[in-house]
């Protein structure tokens, strides 16, 4: 053990602090579609009744942790035609090659020749459904959006929520006066996303998150994709 200093620590007030730069970042992105109500009717009736049919409609080989009031669907959802869900996926594409040209610095032209891979899928919680703490292997971006949050029990602030992992996690494996009040981003908090209708959130595939119990009534519905994507005109895909 470090023996402690005897002179008490002194700030004085002449002197420049020095400069606080963020070296290291995880983006996400936030958006919501122009028009929700008309959007999540329409993908509310087709969802339920997807998940009316059953193991027809059921992912055949689960792997993440969930309970029986949860509902997931296979993952072809953006390769049906319905209507409702083409609409979607293109708000979510539209959304998501934004972000991927902003942070990589592509221009449309660029943009255009992507080729986008994707698993889409949506999941129906009710009353106590939870989801379990995963990634996404083998995909570089995902995204959540919500149809219905659900009406959550008043007393139940983390009730369906998406709550995300610091990456950063080895940061808490001392935790002192030094460094156990810093807030976000510099922090190792969690963080959460308690969903409203029309809500997308983009992030990328590594992060680490689950599903908080859905405590309330009525239904907690949402879908989410990965993607993973190849640039014919390069080498890197």
């Amino acid at each position: 053990m470090g023996r402690k200093d005897p002179t008490p620590p002194t700030r004085r007030a002449a002197m420049s602090p020095p400069d606080i730069v963020p070296m290291f970042a995880v983006p996400f992105a936030f958006s919501r579609h122009p028009e929700p109500d008309r959007l999540n009717a329409s993908l509310r009736r087709f969802l339920l009744a997807e998940e009316s049919r059953g193991e027809a409609a059921a992912n055949p080989r689960p792997l993440t942790t969930r309970n029986a009031p949860v509902f997931e669907s296979d993952f072809n959802l953006f390769r049906n035609p319905d209507p409702a869900i083409q609409e979607l996926k293109l708000f979510c594409w539209d959304q998501l090659l934004a972000v991927i040209g902003h942070l990589n610095g592509y221009s449309l032209q660029i943009l255009q020749t992507l080729q986008i891979y994707n698993d889409a899928w949506f999941h129906i919680s009710r009353r106590g459904g939870f989801f379990g703490l995963h990634n996404h292997p083998n995909a570089s971006w995902s995204g959540v959006y919500c149809v219905d949050p659900g009406t959550h029990d008043p007393d139940r602030k983390d009730s369906g929520a998406l709550c995300f992992v610091n990456p950063m996690t080895a940061g808490a494996m001392f935790m002192d006066a030094g460094n156990g009040l810093i807030p976000p981003p510099f922090g190792t908090q969690l963080r959460s996303v308690h969903f409203e209708p029309g809500q997308l959130v983009l992030f990328p595939s590594s992060i680490l998150h689950d599903v908080k119990p859905f405590e309330g009534q009525g239904e907690r519905i949402t879908i989410a994709f990965n993607c993973w994507f190849t640039r014919p005109d390069t080498e890197c895909s």
